[in-house]
């Protein structure tokens, strides 16, 4: 009857109890109300215009490229930098499980038998040495079988303790001190799981940009070889010339050097090129050169779509993983705060034991060795040398910190996306008078091909013309790999591709 008023009582003040520490909120982001105007407007026709229809989750397949598919979706099960972040996520929730335990009582059960002897010098001497008594009768009298004798100096004799029982033990969480623990523990899952979405799209859009830029490079090569047979055939002809007097020797060196100068380049990009595939092996968790047999063949740079839907601003903080990170870093911070105002109130810990204790093992079922204690327990912080209020004013500067990150990654979001829609307008427009130079530069070299074929123009004017071409050429090939890089990063910026799930093939590799 003790026993349940105590219980009735214990439960009263556990309802009773309340969770101290702020509750957290979900923080504004500061975003506009619309991107960009004028990157957003339509530009010159022909030219690839962003739009505000939702953006697409899977933005790699705009480009209708089937290499480019193949190795975004192999790199969320391959790349070895995800891997490690599913197990830091795996990791997170193990130790919430730890955490979240402490709600619930602990049980513990032992057994076991000792063989002991007292000292007959020892402070039991003086009350004599316990034996045991060879009369039935003595352990029906609630003694164990039990006598005390008087000390006999050396004559105490060792004997054996048998045992088996429980313990158990339950802090009440009176002031949400757990709860606030387990609060925060939910908030480091959420950090891990957002920082694994953050990289993986990171990585994916590495992955994009590199394959772009290795498109970029065998387009390069495709020019130099194109340039370094025209440079070739000037050099063919020169010297053809220079056979019938009409040509200098002057006009055979510079010939030969420009064809030296465009030979110089193919090394170079087959360097780049090299290189660029190591990267996408690397990113896809292979050895070096594993990806050659794939990528080797040249194709041109994935084109940009006509229309780039990019969303909403006020999307972006529940798409964009770094974003939400913040946000779950910020909910962490305001959790601890509540678990370091708890530490200011007393613990109450409810704990008992139950057990059977004989000298005999065949005793050990009898009523008298029955053993057990009950009761609740408490601890008061009286005097810690200021460090609970040191620890309380350390987690709101914490909290105050994590504030001031979460505004500052929204931020520099809102940066990101201006200075990509801003660079992908202006590459555009700067491709069209790209467009239109090599237009110029073509017609240019026929026209001082003629001529100096013709007898009626000097040498140094086809290699100007020459050198031109190659110049404007090579600049027209960048931009246009600069354009689809750039459509990368903004997709990126936006926080596109699996914002609110993850690969479970992936996911599965490492859980």
């Amino acid at each position: 009857m003790n026993l349940l008023k105590l219980q009735i009582a214990a439960a009263a003040v556990l309802l009773a109890g309340c969770t101290v520490g702020p509750n957290f909120g979900r923080p504004e982001a500061k975003l506009p109300t619309n991107w960009c105007a004028s990157a957003c407007q339509a530009n010159e026709a022909g030219q690839s215009r962003v739009t505000s229809q939702p953006v697409t989750s899977a933005w790699w397949t705009s480009f209708n490229d089937p290499e480019l598919l193949n190795l975004e979706n192999a790199v969320a099960g391959a790349n070895l930098d995800l891997k490690v972040a599913s197990l830091r996520l795996a990791e997170s929730r193990a130790t919430r499980t730890v955490t979240a335990a402490d709600r619930y009582p602990s049980v513990e059960a032992n057994a076991g038998v000792t063989r002991e002897r007292s000292s007959a010098n020892g402070v039991l001497s003086s009350a004599g040495t316990l034996a045991q008594a060879p009369n039935p009768a003595t352990a029906a009298n609630g003694n164990n079988g039990l006598t005390v004798t008087p000390n006999q100096g050396s004559n105490a004799s060792p004997f054996n303790v048998f045992q088996v029982g429980f313990d158990a033990s339950w802090e009440l969480d009176l002031w949400g001190r757990v709860s606030r623990e387990v609060e925060a523990a939910d908030a480091s899952v959420e950090i891990q799981a957002d920082a694994r979405r953050d990289l993986l799209l990171s990585t994916m859009a590495e992955v994009a940009r590199d394959y772009i830029q290795l498109r970029g490079t065998q387009s390069d090569y495709t020019i130099t070889l194109e340039n370094l047979n025209a440079a070739k055939d000037i050099e063919r002809v020169t010297r053809e010339r220079n056979a019938h007097g009409l040509a200098t020797e002057l006009d055979i060196a510079q010939a030969a050097s420009q064809v030296s100068r465009e030979a110089a380049l193919v090394p170079q990009l087959k360097q780049q090129e090299e290189e660029t595939i190591n990267r996408l092996s690397f990113l896809l968790g292979e050895a070096p050169g594993a990806l050659r047999a794939e990528l080797e063949s040249s194709k041109p740079v994935p084109p940009t779509p006509p229309v780039v839907p990019i969303g909403i601003p006020s999307e972006l903080a529940q798409r964009r993983p770094d974003i939400r990170e913040a946000e779950a870093t910020l909910h962490q911070a305001t959790a601890e705060v509540g678990v370091a105002k708890a530490d200011f109130y007393p613990r109450i810990t409810l704990s008992g034991s139950a057990s059977l204790q004989a000298l005999q093992f065949s005793q050990l079922g009898d009523w008298a060795s029955h053993q057990f204690a009950i009761g609740p327990s408490i601890t008061v912080p009286i005097f810690e040398g200021g460090r609970l209020k040191g620890t309380l004013n350390l987690r709101k500067l914490q909290q105050q910190e994590a504030a001031v990150t979460y505004q500052r990654v929204v931020l520099s979001a809102w940066h990101e996306i201006d200075n990509a829609l801003t660079q992908y307008s202006s590459q555009q427009l700067r491709r069209d008078q790209l467009e239109a130079a090599v237009k110029d530069d073509q017609r240019a070299l026929r026209l001082a091909q003629a001529q100096y074929v013709a007898g009626t123009g000097p040498f140094l004017q086809v290699l100007d013309a020459q050198r031109n071409l190659l110049s404007g050429q090579q600049d027209l090939s960048d931009n246009i790999t600069a354009i689809s890089t750039t459509l990368a990063s903004l997709y990126k910026a936006l926080g596109g591709g699996w914002e609110s799930t993850y690969p479970e093939a992936a996911s599965a590799n490492v859980q």
